[in-house]
């Protein structure tokens, strides 16, 4: 479970990423991002009800956290694609999505 500072909750914020962020898509899913001058990371995570992979998400972005940038709102959408997808696959999406945004530490701006 997220802590309450890293959950993207008011619509206005998820607009804003929407509408101004940075993305990175794959088949599976996809991440947008948006610059908030935080110190922490906030994210928000749409789902439709038949992918349903929301738990699933909120525990590799967990894991992930400490490995992240910090300062950013990231918003991620999960295609009907992803219904298929094993942990491990979906984790790799994950990662290989916020590494094309250069979000992870190490990765070049």
């Amino acid at each position: 479970m997220l802590k309450r500072i890293n959950r993207l909750l008011k619509k206005k914020d998820f607009d804003a990423v929407w509408q101004k962020g940075r993305s990175s898509f794959d088949k599976f899913l996809g991440i947008k991002v948006l610059g908030s001058g935080l110190k922490a990371n906030r994210f928000g995570i749409m789902v439709g009800l038949k992918v349903s992979k929301k738990r699933r998400i909120r525990e590799i972005i967990g894991a992930e956290t400490e490995k992240l940038e910090p300062g950013f709102d990231i918003v991620i959408t999960v295609l009907p694609a992803a219904r298929e997808l094993g942990f491990a696959e979906l984790q790799e999406s994950i990662i290989y999505n916020l590494q094309k945004l250069k979000l992870l530490r190490g990765t070049c701006r």
